[in-house]
């Protein structure tokens, strides 16, 4: 008798932990159950995966979705339509929203507007405070936290830790993997008079490379003092990478498909306040050494770091127009026209955008193909030739900086916990998105 269930990926390339091949996949109750051969099983929904790949679901573990009060830029429901038209099944929002997430009651408030309103799986940070700081060992252990944030420059407000003993009473409270900004603020503060009104290729000057390299050695060293371990958010120069390379045992390691793609000053002669973000693009050699980071193993996970403003607020000259730029809905065919290009294999975009989130974060039951798991994937055509174009974002600030990149390798497919959610550039059914569990909270 053969085996039924709920739905099988029939036909399609599998790429997980074991590598590259031919497979079927079959799902039952929202786990996958077997990869392998199935042409004899039934099941009430089958994929038609023939000519397609299909991929353990893409985890953004860094995203700004703006909700509460910045809806005007993001929210919720727009962000998470963002990411399943992307091909993302689950995203870590950050906690620079008004309120700022740092207590119990603000992310129990974040988990409430996501319920019934997110397409994709979710979890929030809590931002690490002087103010909250030895609380922090509690808030982290929270359902659908997925740790603790740190702004060590480029914020204000409370959410600023700039100094070391900040910085360490954080550390001395948290358990878990503490995640940072990592850019020096007293070196930033010192630098900001070299803002030139209206020119955005004074950006980089302003928030050089030596800010982001000595935030992180001074975050490096503080973090072995505790005996802790760190994640340190889009890295951004050669020389952080060569460092982080030898310190592999505290540090991990996150970079976006921005900074891999976009290069100064080209990119701000070009698209102006389009290109503004912290940490900044930077030059060729830079960008060379990330993709160094990816060739050597010492990144370990892609993040969108998706932060939309409106295309009015990024209109203001510089240094009034605001940092960050959209990028959950375009971090897979960014990335994917990088391997087109032969820069980085399928097998390690997998590993950066699936295995490891997981292993960084310990998320529990997700970012794996394998039997038990949530029937979390990503099925793309790696043949299709699109065009990213500002009109076809869902984003809520409706543009993208990678506008006009033809693209080679796209996501034509979101399944999340065995239900299709996204299929040919179309959103299906209600948002059904869950919180994320993780293996040191399980019990909490």
């Amino acid at each position: 008798m053969s085996e039924t269930f709920d739905l099988i990926l029939r036909g399609g390339e599998v790429v997980n932990h074991a590598g590259r091949g031919m497979a079927d996949v079959g799902v039952r109750a929202g786990r996958i159950v077997t990869v392998g051969d199935l042409r004899r099983a039934h099941a009430g929904e089958v994929f038609d995966a023939r000519g397609l790949t299909v991929m353990p679901g893409v985890i953004d573990s860094q995203v700004h979705f703006r909700e509460p009060g910045l809806e005007w830029k993001e929210d919720l429901a727009t962000g998470s339509e963002c990411a399943v038209m992307g091909g993302v099944t689950a995203v870590f929002e950050m906690p620079n929203t008004e309120p700022t997430t740092t207590d119990p009651e603000a992310l129990a408030d974040k988990l409430r507007r996501a319920d019934g309103r997110m397409h994709c799986d979710h979890a929030f940070y809590v931002g690490g405070t002087h103010e909250n700081a030895r609380f922090l060992g509690e808030l982290e252990r929270l359902p659908g936290c997925c740790g603790v944030k740190v702004f060590m420059g480029a914020s204000t407000g409370t959410l600023l830790v700039k100094d070391d003993a900040g910085v360490a009473e954080v550390l001395a409270h948290i358990r878990r993997r503490g995640t940072f900004h990592s850019e020096d603020e007293y070196r930033l503060a010192e630098r900001r008079p070299l803002a030139r009104t209206g020119d955005w290729t004074s950006h980089p000057e302003v928030r050089d490379a030596q800010s982001a390299i000595q935030s992180t050695e001074r975050l490096v060293r503080l973090a072995r003092a505790a005996g802790k371990r760190i994640h340190v958010l889009h890295v951004t120069t050669a020389e952080e990478i060569e460092f982080l390379s030898h310190h592999r045992d505290v540090a991990s390691v996150e970079l976006t498909p921005q900074h891999l793609t976009l290069e100064a000053p080209e990119a701000y002669e070009r698209m102006k306040g389009l290109a503004q973000m912290n940490p900044p693009i930077r030059e060729a050699r830079h960008r060379a050494g990330l993709w160094r980071g990816i060739a050597d193993g010492v990144a370990d996970v892609l993040g969108s770091d998706h932060a939309p403003h409106t295309l009015e607020e990024k209109a203001r000259p510089y240094p009034a127009s605001p940092s960050g730029m959209p990028g959950v809905q375009t971090l897979l065919a960014v990335m994917l026209t990088h391997v087109a290009a032969g820069r980085l294999t399928l097998e390690r975009l997998v590993d950066l955008t699936s295995h490891g989130p997981q292993r960084v974060f310990g998320i529990a039951g997700k970012g794996r193909m394998m039997e038990g798991w949530d029937a979390d994937f990503t099925v793309v055509d790696l043949k299709a030739e699109r065009t990213l174009r500002h009109a076809d974002m869902k984003t809520r600030s409706a543009w993208t900086p990678f506008d006009g990149l033809q693209t080679k390798g796209w996501p034509v497919a979101t399944i999340i916990r065995g239900r299709v959610v996204m299929r040919e550039d179309e959103i299906l059914g209600p948002a059904a998105g869950r919180p994320v569990r993780f293996q040191e909270t399980l019990a909490a």
